[in-house]
């Protein structure tokens, strides 16, 4: 690399720190427009300071990347860049373990050996309180930052905590899968003093320590739970009640999470406001529909690179997620087929050319086996066993629970690890399954997720955020809400630029007619988009 490359960052600089100040300008813009059209709701964005998860110091703005030395530069070198790294196969961070690329972790050194846990670091303001793989990769880390900020991927959770720090909160990160952690990322943030801990390839424990760690600080009160999955809410609920009972609230985006939100408000135990992120239109439609139906093709590229014309492949579930796995293998032009309990999305299936079958009857003819049901045993034990030689099986779902992969670790099976995140399971008889991210989120774990996307579920997590801590009392009880239609209208309306289209505007006459506000909300609840 070049001194003249290095110094060409400075423009990245500005971009990164045009980044913060607009997102500043958006929440001050939706506190305006909330105040404006709803008197009794005050969104002051200042008042978020305090709505924080953790005493860290607000981000500072992006600096270009210097060397101490020549050796320093030279091994920076050694490191892909954007374009070489497509070419590689990439695994990264999130939910259950960690983020989003086999080669985002550049760290394959002999001291990988060694458990995070076990190291002692500091960032250069001698601060430890974090735990990352390798705090000494925030160089790499900040690059990768860098190029994020010019529209391509980075972590949700890195999108979202970023975001929020420059809105004044105070937070603490863990990740919510163990396999979709960007070491580099994670590294970068600890150096700037966010309180971290997560690392790509956690084991069970390290993740659940993760958990407590994040959450367990001496002298702080975490006051807003935004959680990715449940198992964080799960964490602070069971192991340190206080904590949950003096929470403003809790943000929840997957399905396994929301089920879990759910489960405690109809028990009576839930103690605190929750919002259902999940379920808004904006995450429905482009986290789940529009992203999956890229990102499965991505996922099961970058680990197995299988064509896809003419495999017969079977997806388990056809909601948004299953709808967008769908329509991209068949535009691939593979033969695809779904399994459903629910008749209006089967009929729906039926209506746009899919096979509506039962798994045990097709099992044994599938090349690929794809869930996304967010339930469990989805593939039981049995079906993996009179699956065909050399047939992919993953999981696009949230939760690791779709597939008994836990009947898999027997005496008589053999676990052949052939590259990251991809397993060869095999029977006796010779037999291989290919089983990929252990079950887990396949294209959290293999794969990458567009910025694009993630701005939308930040924007609307960071929304949510400030919507139930600056809430007057009384508006929001101890129960599960959907996001305010306003809101999901909101965040579409921040995001049309990015195709430069424009809005038709509903006149006078129009509005009265139609009994619509003239700036919204334009469909009642109860639509279905």
């Amino acid at each position: 690399m070049t001194d003249a490359v290095v110094d060409g960052k400075l423009e990245a600089v500005k971009q990164a720190t045009k980044y913060v100040k607009e997102t500043e300008n958006v929440a001050e813009k939706y506190s305006a427009m909330t105040v404006s059209k709803n008197s009794d709701m005050n969104m002051n964005v200042g008042e978020l300071q305090s709505a924080a998860f953790t005493a860290v110091p607000t981000l500072k703005p992006i600096k270009k990347i210097q060397f101490a030395n020549a050796e320093d530069k030279q091994e920076f070198q050694k490191y892909p860049t954007k374009a070489g790294r497509r070419s590689l196969s990439r695994s990264i961070s999130q939910s259950s373990t960690d983020s989003y690329s086999s080669a985002a972790s550049y760290s394959d050194s002999s001291d990988d050996e060694t458990s995070p846990r076990d190291k002692a670091q500091a960032n250069s303001k001698g601060s430890s309180d974090f735990c990352v793989k390798n705090v000494k990769q925030a160089e790499f880390g900040r690059r990768e930052i860098e190029i994020a900020e010019q529209g391509v991927e980075l972590p949700l959770s890195v999108i979202v905590l970023i975001t929020l720090v420059a809105l004044g909160a105070q937070c603490r990160w863990t990740a919510c899968n163990i396999y979709s952690t960007q070491n580099e990322v994670a590294a970068a943030l600890a150096e700037t003093g966010v309180p971290v801990f997560a690392w790509k390839g956690e084991s069970e424990d390290d993740f659940w320590w993760c958990i407590d760690r994040c959450v367990n600080k001496e002298g702080w009160q975490a006051n807003m739970i935004l959680d990715d999955g449940g198992d964080l809410t799960h964490w602070v609920y069971k192991k340190y009640p206080s904590v949950f009972k003096k929470a403003q609230g809790i943000v929840e985006e997957s399905v396994t999470g929301v089920h879990r939100l759910y489960q405690l408000s109809k028990a009576g135990k839930l103690c605190v406001p929750a919002m259902n992120v999940n379920d808004s239109v904006t995450k429905q439609k482009f986290d789940n529909l529009y992203c999956c139906r890229e990102s499965i093709l991505d996922g099961l590229k970058r680990t197995t690179d299988v064509m896809f014309g003419g495999k017969q492949v079977v997806v388990c579930g056809y909601g948004e997620v299953g709808k967008g796995c769908c329509s991209a293998l068949k535009a691939m032009g593979a033969i695809v087929c779904i399994t459903e309990i629910d008749p209006i999305c089967a009929l729906q299936g039926c209506m746009d050319g899919f096979r509506v079958v039962k798994l045990n009857e097709v099992i044994r003819q599938m090349d690929i086996v794809i869930t996304c049901t967010g339930n469990k045993n989805v593939v039981t034990r049995d079906q993996l066993d009179r699956i065909k030689n050399g047939c992919i099986v993953c999981n696009m779902g949230h939760s690791n629970t779709e597939i008994d992969v836990a009947s898999l670790r027997s005496p008589e099976l053999t676990w052949e690890r052939v590259r990251s995140q991809v397993d060869h399971v095999i029977w006796p008889d010779g037999k291989r399954v290919i089983l990929l991210a252990e079950g887990r989120l396949l294209n959290l774990s293999c794969s990458t997720v567009p910025t694009f996307v993630l701005s939308i579920t930040a924007t609307t997590q960071a929304l949510a955020l400030i919507e139930l801590f600056n809430a007057p009392e009384g508006r929001y009880k101890q129960d599960v809400y959907l996001l305010p239609k306003k809101m999901d209208e909101y965040v579409a309306s921040l995001h049309m630029p990015n195709f430069d289209a424009h809005l038709t505007e509903l006149s006078d006459e129009q509005a009265k007619y139609m009994g619509l506000n003239k700036n919204g909300p334009f469909k009642p609840n109860y639509y279905r988009y």
